[in-house]
């Protein structure tokens, strides 16, 4: 960190009258995102895009919250607990402190995010959405110019689709254009489709502008959300913008590919590389869920719950390798001559157990030996149970995270609200 008096060796956090002493090094690396980003500032500006003042002299910045709940925050980052509620305090204003120093819900005992999901769908209260990068409330007088003013409410219309009348309008016309790219795209791949093409040029010429006007409003709404965005960086690394960007360069790459070769044999060549970039465009479904709070949900938990994921697959692929490896030696290794040819590898019995654990099975391949239909049985009833243990946790941070983004979209429906009644 570059800003502040030169010399000092640490930094002082005064959190609603509690003074934290902390060294520089220290703040890089922090595990709450909100200090950790003073590390980075370079001038009182984004000093006080962070906290809420700044003593250049003392070298002290001021945070404007809640002392005991970030006393309790800190004991948890820094290891000496697990991460509850501070008594006689609200569960919704204790979580509105996590999000502003940069937690999630995720991180409470698994008895607080009880409380928290309780409290939340019996109440109707809105509270701050974790939004990295948010600009604080800054002190009364001071006013955003206007270009900061209309560049904020262009990036609201364009980011959060229930921000305002125009937000809903521009998000309703982007669902518009993905569910036609998608008519297309499937209706390509029809035979009847292709050979209708093939005798009337007109219906391949007409598919391939509509193809063109929907990548054309695409690629026209990734460039203005890209130039109105707060951080460039941040907004490359998101995982929606890179989704964005997969769908859209495939096009330009095959254009680019059939202007420098043209309709000869090279391009015949390449048709297979074509293929694939097409069938890349299927990568805008996956933009719908910037509309729809169900998408939104689904990659919410996910993100939350890898560790839960992965100890889903680690399971699967235990049990897939014990059963899979009995399986051949029940069906084909003890008995030759009466052997299951279906069982005749490993890896082939793999794709029974997994189809077992998972589903009802195909009815392509099974076992025909009583030890091996024992051993079936066997193999789907831990099926049931092994998927079922970790679906507990997952199921809860589900219900969270739609409990947190249902509140969010409604907070800014009541800003639209507003808006509409003005």
């Amino acid at each position: 960190m570059t800003f502040g008096r030169g010399g000092a060796a640490s930094v002082v956090l005064n959190v609603g009258g509690a003074r934290y002493s902390l060294s520089r090094e220290l703040l890089k690396d922090f595990p709450l995102r909100r200090v950790s980003r003073l590390h980075g500032c370079r001038s009182e500006r984004d000093v006080l895009e962070v906290c809420d003042d700044y003593d250049r002299e003392r070298n002290e910045y001021f945070f404007d919250r809640h002392s005991e709940a970030f006393g309790f925050i800190l004991l948890y980052v820094r290891g000496h607990g697990k991460l509850r509620f501070a008594p006689r305090m609200c569960e919704l204003s204790f979580y509105n402190e996590m999000i502003y120093w940069g937690l999630e819900g995720a991180h409470l005992e698994y008895c607080c995010q009880r409380r928290l999901d309780d409290r939340m769908s019996d109440t109707h209260t809105f509270h701050a959405a974790d939004e990295p990068g948010r600009e604080q409330a800054r002190p009364a007088g001071s006013e955003a110019a206007p270009s900061r003013r209309w560049l904020e409410r262009m990036r609201r219309t364009f980011e959060e689709p229930t921000s305002s009348l125009a937000a809903q309008i521009l998000a309703s016309v982007s669902v518009v254009f993905v569910i036609v790219s998608m008519v297309v795209l499937c209706a390509s791949t029809l035979p009847d489709w292709r050979a209708a093409a093939a005798e009337n040029r007109s219906l391949d010429d007409r598919s391939r502008i509509i193809e063109a006007i929907c990548i054309g409003w695409f690629t026209a709404e990734c460039i203005v959300r890209f130039i109105v965005s707060k951080n460039k960086c941040e907004f490359v690394k998101r995982p929606l913008n890179i989704i964005d960007l997969l769908a859209i360069t495939p096009y330009y790459i095959s254009v680019l590919m059939t202007v420098f070769t043209g309709e000869n044999s090279q391009l015949q060549r390449a048709g297979v590389t074509l293929r694939v970039l097409r069938m890349m465009r299927i990568f805008w479904v996956i933009k719908l869920a910037r509309h729809f709070i169900g998408l939104q949900t689904l990659g919410l938990t996910l993100k939350r719950c890898y560790r839960e994921m992965v100890m889903l697959l680690v399971f699967i692929c235990v049990a897939m390798a014990i059963f899979s490896a009995l399986s051949q030696l029940l069906e084909h290794g003890l008995d030759l001559e009466t052997s299951n040819k279906d069982f005749a590898s490993i890896p082939a019995a793999c794709w029974w157990v997994i189809i077992s654990m998972t589903t009802v099975g195909y009815g392509d391949m099974y076992p025909i030996t009583v030890p091996g239909r024992i051993l079936g049985g066997v193999c789907v009833v831990s099926g049931i149970v092994l998927l079922a243990l970790p679906i507990t946790f997952i199921y809860h941070s589900f219900v969270q995270c739609y409990h947190e983004l249902k509140f969010r979209s409604a907070r800014y429906s009541r800003s639209l609200s507003a808006e509409f009644l003005n």
